[in-house]
């Protein structure tokens, strides 16, 4: 029976001005200009190039600008020190991305993807992280890495750079923030504004550095005092260059929809409003994309998994569509979040709040006993969430239904035991394909209420959020295999296999725990989910879990499906997120577009278009990784500051030259234990990595010992914590990790 609304039954911020991206330069233009350098065989200035191209008027030269000023960008060619365009090929230069270090020296990353480039500190005088450079190889390093030499900068990366202000005799200038921008930005008295000494502002470069002369900056805004409450994101968005601000255009899009799915929206979908569809988040969740239902049948379960509709309202090339492509996820800090849409539509008609009707795109599994999906289908509907659950509330009733619970958790009791009967089939294949599994506590962050941090709290994972991945999981599975059989241009979400020298160094690190990787074969997802499960609940668990994962290449977009490694899966896409993950969004209209009848010649991408968008979209997903990263040590080091002299117990998680990284337990702080704190004794790492040991004494100390240490500094700025030994614990009282300890019984 359909409704009124002709839908089909189913059973049961701120605001910025927008800014027009710069246009790319036209493929004749290309052709024209590199025919005429070749025809020239010099190179040209610009009035020459002009009359070669035929750009004789004022507009045609001006357009010629601009193309020309593409062209450079995109390194297709050169300008000289004397003004003149080269072809590139000419000049035997390589075009890439400076990467700063901490120390002084840099990277050019090539656009070709082959070895990076060393930059010398004196070559990095001139350049600063981020900036786009034609580079020479002018030799090989100490390391027989190649060393470059910077012969243009094609294009700066840094317009704006945050950093607390200093004075010293009368000179004003910022340190930046980013430890990877080695210089620090001049700022001329009349331009301080209303900031002064120790304030954390946010400076405009007016004068880009040279090899003679630092960067010239002005004050455009102070972010605030140095220890304020939320200085931590104000200072990592800014110096990431997270969007913070709406435009007016796409604020205005979000609110013209209001506040309720409108009658002509319902038309034509599955009604889903009297089937117990529920969501389960985490407490402190704003935005709530899927929604999950499930009930058991003849020979296994029927799995419905019901996502926000973003598509019906974000539309391509709109202003919404360009700006969420522009963040391309949203950002979670432990204080604030930075939504990829306007909260109009995050936390309002794209949100599966409970009880309100929302559009949604569902997937509908059938389950066998084994956890193998058997069927599946996708269809537009129309939904209202019945409840909206937490992972807490829901893993307490699943451990035990009859003591008291949220009423809400009562009423769907039906669906959720379904829903676990269905994980434990779904984990038991997930187990049999070898997937691997991380089950490190999340750390959360509490804070009073002016804003301070006032605790680190280890969340661990629980069945309810297994639950809702594993789900997850399978929905992804199958909107993969839906694109690729529609042949569908999308992007996968692809994980490689590890590297072989990646592998040897984790080889070399489990072998410290008498752990050992087969050699005789190709490594396999099983191999490593091994690793893991053989070391659930020691005290190693989590350090082990941390290396194996940076031993993985790092998970990307791209439209070639080579599969995802850490599950174990041939395919895989990104479907249940389209809120908060612009890939999602772009699965969810290729999905739309063969359900309304379209096909791969209609559809509006191609995969030309979906790799700049996979590029485009890992790189916002790793801007965001390392911004809320940064937020999260400057907390660490804040929290830390007031305890010098302070105790813990530690895991060492590293071994350098120079001492241990250690973490204290239970807070996940990383610090540094430096050699002179370890005692009076010359230490020196031995062939292994993995132990430094004590040239007098013959005192080791390994990875993965358990130390009692002591807190003596906290630099916040440089985000450092040092520890020294706890005078309180001999040698004897050190305790060594249980493989340590069975390996010296025998």
């Amino acid at each position: 029976m359909k409704s009124k609304t002709k839908t089909k039954k189913t059973s049961p911020a701120k605001i910025r001005k927008s800014a027009r991206p710069a246009a790319a330069a036209r493929p004749d233009t290309t052709f024209a200009v590199a025919s005429a350098l070749t025809q020239a065989g010099t190179p040209l200035q610009f009035d020459e190039l002009a009359v070669r191209v035929g750009a004789t008027t004022p507009p045609k030269r001006k357009r010629l600008e601009a193309q020309l000023a593409g062209l450079l960008h995109a390194g297709e060619i050169v300008k000289n020190r004397r003004d003149e365009y080269c072809q590139r090929e000419r000049l035997t230069l390589t075009i890439g991305t400076v990467s700063g270090h901490r120390d002084g020296h840099g990277f050019v990353h090539p656009d070709d993807r082959s070895a990076p480039i060393i930059l010398t500190y004196r070559q990095m005088r001139e350049v600063m992280h981020g900036d786009r450079v034609a580079v020479r190889v002018s030799g090989v390093d100490h390391r027989g890495r190649p060393e470059g030499t910077v012969v243009e900068v094609l294009e700066r990366g840094t317009s704006e750079i945050v950093g607390r202000l200093y004075d010293e005799l009368g000179i004003s200038f910022v340190v930046p923030d980013n430890p990877r921008i080695g210089h620090r930005v001049l700022v001329p008295r009349e331009r301080l504004g209303d900031a002064h000494a120790g304030q954390v502002v946010l400076v405009k470069v007016i004068e880009q550095p040279s090899k003679t002369a630092q960067p010239l900056g002005h004050v455009v805004r102070v972010l605030g005092e140095h220890a304020a409450p939320g200085m931590e994101t104000e200072i990592a968005i800014h110096s990431h260059g997270l969007p913070f601000e709406f435009p007016v255009e796409a604020v205005a899009q979000a609110e013209d929809y209001g506040h309720a799915v409108s009658t002509a929206a319902k038309r034509g979908r599955e009604d889903l409003r009297e089937v117990g569809l529920v969501t389960i988040d985490g407490e402190d969740a704003r935005d709530f994309d899927d929604a999950v239902w499930c009930e058991a049948v003849r020979g296994g379960w029927r799995l419905i998994v019901a996502i926000a509709d973003v598509a019906s309202y974000v539309s391509s090339g709109s202003a919404l569509d360009q700006e969420a492509q522009h963040r391309g996820t949203s950002v979670y800090f432990p204080n604030r979040v930075l939504p990829m849409l306007p909260e109009a539509l995050s936390n309002g008609l794209c949100s599966l709040n409970p009880k309100v009707d929302r559009l949604c795109l569902c997937c509908e599994m059938r389950v066998n006993a084994q956890g193998k999906v058997t069927r599946s289908r996708f269809f537009e509907g129309l939904m209202s969430s019945k409840a909206r659950l937490t992972y807490t509330k829901v893993a307490a009733w699943l451990a035990n239904p009859n003591a008291a619970a949220d009423p809400d958790v009562v009423a769907n009791g039906a669906t959720l035991r379904n829903l676990h009967d269905l994980f434990l089939a779904l984990h038991a294949a997930r187990l049999q394909r070898g997937a691997l599994e991380f089950d490190a506590p999340e750390l959360k962050v509490r804070f009073d209420t002016d804003g301070r941090i006032s605790a680190f709290v280890e969340q661990p994972r629980n069945d309810a959020h297994r639950l809702i991945e594993e789900c997850m999981i399978s929905a992804n599975v199958e909107a993969a295999k839906f694109l690729r059989k529609h042949k569908i241009p999308a992007l996968y979400r692809v994980h490689g296999r590890p590297d072989e020298e990646r592998l040897e160094k984790l080889r070399e690190f489990l072998r410290g725990f008498a752990i050992e990787l087969p050699r005789d074969r190709e490594l396999e997802p099983q191999d490593l989910n091994a690793v893991l499960q053989g070391i659930v609940g020691n005290e190693e668990a989590h350090l082990i879990q941390t290396v194996v994962i940076r031993s993985m290449q790092q998970a990307s977009y791209q439209p070639e499906n080579i599969g995802h490694f850490g599950l174990a899966l041939a395919e895989y896409a990104h479907f249940t997120s389209p809120i908060r993950r612009y890939p999602d969004l772009l699965v969810h209209r290729g999905i739309r577009h063969v359900l309304r009848g379209g096909d791969v010649s209609s559809f509006e991408y191609n995969p030309v278009r979906m790799a700049e968008l996979g590029q485009q979209t890992s790189f916002t997903e790793r801007r965001a990784d390392e911004a809320t990263r940064d937020a999260m040590s400057w907390l660490k080091c804040q929290y830390m500051q007031d305890k010098i002299g302070e105790e813990f117990d530690a895991l060492v998680t590293g071994v350098v030259d120079f001492g241990l990284f250690v973490q204290a337990k239970g807070l996940q702080i990383d610090g540094l234990l430096h050699v002179s704190a370890l005692g009076s004794d010359y230490f020196s790492r031995d062939k292994s990595g993995y132990r430094l040991v004590g040239a007098r004494s013959g005192r080791v100390f390994r990875l993965g010992d358990h130390l009692r240490v002591r807190l003596i500094n906290v630099i916040i700025d440089e985000r450092k914590i040092d520890f020294e030994l706890a005078e309180a614990r001999s040698t004897q009282q050190m305790v060594r990790g249980p493989w340590q300890r069975r390996r010296g019984k025998r």
